[in-house]
């Protein structure tokens, strides 16, 4: 056994740092991970890798031989934030089966949107028969707001299905079958031609509140919205007033600027909105644990590391 300690630093509840323990463990048997909350001074003098879920920014400054860190998020805009001044490499969780959930998800609430469901659940509750028009897969182009792993993954799940597909990222890219945008002439030209737009951008400095005011009003009147990124990256008063106004006919929200999202928020009884528990796409223990296992034992083997966050851009 390795004579360094590995720590797990979250902010969850013991229960729940009990079970990533004991996924981390049968896929690094090897190694001597402990949870922080239980270790001596002495222990963690011992630890060169933290594996972090949301941790408090103040308990890796008690680890003062730390090397690097490996999150079992994807998204780390949070660490980031809470993280000014820390020098120690960041890795964040890319994982091939996060980017199968997310696809699965995306083209599942896709569906919902493009078969009326919300329409038909109004009308369940009001007692109405009313059959609505059926609109083809391949009568509905979808624009997709990043196209990294989990949008890549999405715009090819989608094509299969027979929509059109768009997609908009930093840079431009050339995904096959996609109809691809980049900077601010290429986002005008996605939201203007979605019928269907779906968000699934990191949150940075750049992205929060990209989706404002102006930005729905450069949308197709009656377009609607799927939002599995993060929360900020809409303007939440922007949005109610686009659904009020019909300029957007619906939006499924999984992310919030809050979350739980707090019992007295308008999208709870807006009309136009699904509000989801944040279930999109949940990291998965089992694949998540072996890759966080194959990444530290290239590590110790070589000295490698996987791509780590670039801290100026936030992801």
């Amino acid at each position: 056994m390795s004579h360094s300690l590995l720590a797990l630093v979250t902010r969850s509840s013991d229960a729940d740092e009990a079970r990533w323990l004991t996924h981390l463990r049968a896929a690094m048997p090897g190694e001597d991970l402990r949870s922080l909350r239980g270790m001596s001074e002495a222990e963690r003098a011992k630890v060169d890798v933290a594996i972090v879920a949301n941790p408090d920014p103040a308990d890796l400054t008690l680890l003062p031989n730390l090397k690097w860190v490996h999150s079992l998020w994807a998204g780390v805009e949070r660490l980031m934030a809470e993280l000014q001044g820390f020098t120690a490499p960041v890795v964040r969780l890319t994982d091939p089966e996060l980017a199968r959930n997310m696809a699965e998800a995306v083209l599942a609430w896709t569906y919902y949107l493009q078969r009326d469901m919300p329409a038909y659940a109004q009308a369940q509750r009001e007692k109405t028969w009313a059959p609505r028009p059926y609109v083809k897969p391949s009568q509905l182009r979808v624009g997709l707001l990043g196209l990294g792993k989990l949008g890549g993954r999405a715009a090819e799940r989608l094509r299969e299905a027979g929509f059109q597909v768009s997609g908009w990222s930093r840079s431009l890219k050339d995904l096959e079958g996609v109809r691809c945008h980049a900077g601010d002439a290429g986002l005008a030209a996605l939201l203007g031609e979605a019928d269907i737009l779906v968000s699934l951008l990191p949150l940075t400095a750049q992205t929060r509140g990209l989706l404002n005011a102006a930005r729905f009003a450069q949308m197709k009147p009656g377009a609607q919205i799927i939002n599995f990124g993060r929360g900020p990256v809409i303007d939440d008063a922007a949005l109610l007033a686009a659904l009020q106004s019909g300029q957007i006919r619906h939006a499924v929200l999984d992310v919030f600027a809050v979350e739980p999202l707090p019992a007295d928020h308008p999208y709870w009884t807006a009309p136009g909105v699904t509000v989801l528990p944040h279930i999109s796409a949940e990291t998965d223990r089992d694949t998540a644990s072996a890759l966080v296992a194959k990444n530290i034992a290239a590590w110790r083997s070589d000295g490698s590391l996987p791509e780590t966050v670039d801290f100026a851009a936030g992801y």
